[in-house]
């Protein structure tokens, strides 16, 4: 089946209403010190690392995926003023990788890249996490992938993606990056890396219920800590322009530790919380449950044939290419459905869901179709 033709790309109007027009949205982002973002991170590292060391080694790509890791928390005794961590967390990355004949060590990429992404993105405990690699030889049909002179998919899978962003969605980002500026973080120094953000719409409010690792080192007593805190919310309300709340569980009548978040490192992977590749962010940044979404894990997978990493991608280009090219479409979503050993740029199934301004029309329709076709044409 040639991607070109009509019937391999599927155009259709949408059957439910835009969705800023619905009662209820919910959007959630986890942040970069969020366990799962971070064992996220760490495998994309490691993946973009070993694409780097095979091509410098063979001059092309070659079979891998390491696109399953474990963040194993540790152990800690946060204190008011500082505590220490009594345990370190456990970063496991796992996966497939071709035999690279001794032109380089496998686990010695990966374990450096782990590190490298760890202490660019954390202020603080990088060095409380060991990193160990469990990464073995893939089968020979998987490798021979990458032997032909056509790009072929390695499994039967999707993505999906959409655009534009809400406003919903956009406020969250909006708080994740306030949450992630060094400006914040010289005028809060308490606040950690690890946070996640919930954000709910009902009908026009919107309200940002934020969990945020404190620093223990940077925080004094239970009364510096609520202060810390509400100051927070106040600033990220006001910048934000939704209602927002910070770490819900806190007993309010708390005189210690005990009843506050308070982290020695700005990390629930300390103590709190593991991490899983998979469990966090898509792609663009968020967790949308009311969108079009793969639970495929893109990060660790290989970026030169893994289609559950390069779908994901291309769905989320394909819908913002539709709705910036094509006159008269409001919102786009976007399902590639790949079938094992079938060239990745000929999808088994495309499927492009439109909200036309007007109505859906047979030009409205090929347009959406070209913008698809073009898309894998420079795929």
């Amino acid at each position: 089946m040639n991607h070109q033709t009509p019937g391999a790309i599927l155009v259709e109007a949408a059957a439910r209403p835009p969705l800023p027009e619905r009662r209820l949205e919910i959007c959630e982002h986890k942040g970069a010190g969020h366990p799962d973002t971070l064992t996220d991170g760490a495998c994309e590292a490691a993946a973009a690392a070993l694409a780097g060391a095979y091509r410098q080694a063979f001059g092309g790509p070659m079979h891998f995926n390491v696109d399953k890791g474990l963040l194993v928390a540790g152990r800690s005794a946060p204190r008011f003023g500082g505590g220490e961590v009594l345990e370190p967390a456990k970063l496991l990355i796992c996966g497939r990788a071709a035999e690279p004949d001794g032109r380089f060590e496998v686990a010695q990429v990966v374990i450096e890249a782990a590190r490298g992404h760890l202490d660019r993105t954390l202020h603080r405990g990088a060095g409380s996490i060991r990193i160990e690699c469990e990464v073995r030889r893939g089968s020979r049909s998987l490798e021979a992938v990458y032997g032909g002179a056509r790009r072929t998919a390695n499994d039967t899978s999707f993505g999906a993606g959409f655009w534009p962003f809400s406003r919903l969605e956009r406020t969250v980002l909006g708080a994740a990056a306030l949450l992630r500026s060094s400006e914040l973080r010289g005028r809060f120094p308490a606040a950690g890396d690890d946070f996640k953000i919930m954000g709910v719409r009902r009908d026009s409010e919107i309200g940002l219920t934020v969990a945020l690792a404190m620093v223990d080192g940077e925080v004094r007593s239970a009364a510096q800590y609520f202060e810390t805190k509400h100051a927070l919310a106040r600033d990220l309300s006001s910048r934000s322009g939704a209602a927002v709340v910070i770490n819900t569980l806190d007993d309010p009548e708390a005189a210690d530790e005990s009843g506050v978040y308070l982290t020695v490192t700005g990390l629930s992977a300390e103590m709190g919380d593991d991490g899983q590749v998979g469990r966090g962010n898509r792609v663009n940044g968020l967790i949308t449950p009311g969108r079009p979404m793969s639970l495929e894990a893109a990060a660790g997978k290989n970026p030169a044939g893994h289609v559950g990493k390069i779908y994901n991608v291309l769905a989320n280009e394909i819908a913002r290419g539709v709705c910036e090219e094509v006159p008269g479409v409001l919102e786009a979503s976007v399902q590639l459905v790949s079938q094992i050993g079938r060239p990745i740029a000929e999808p088994w199934t495309v499927s492009v869901e439109v909200l036309p301004r007007a109505r859906m029309t047979s030009a409205l329709r090929e347009a959406v179709q070209q913008v698809v076709a073009r898309n894998l044409e420079g795929l």
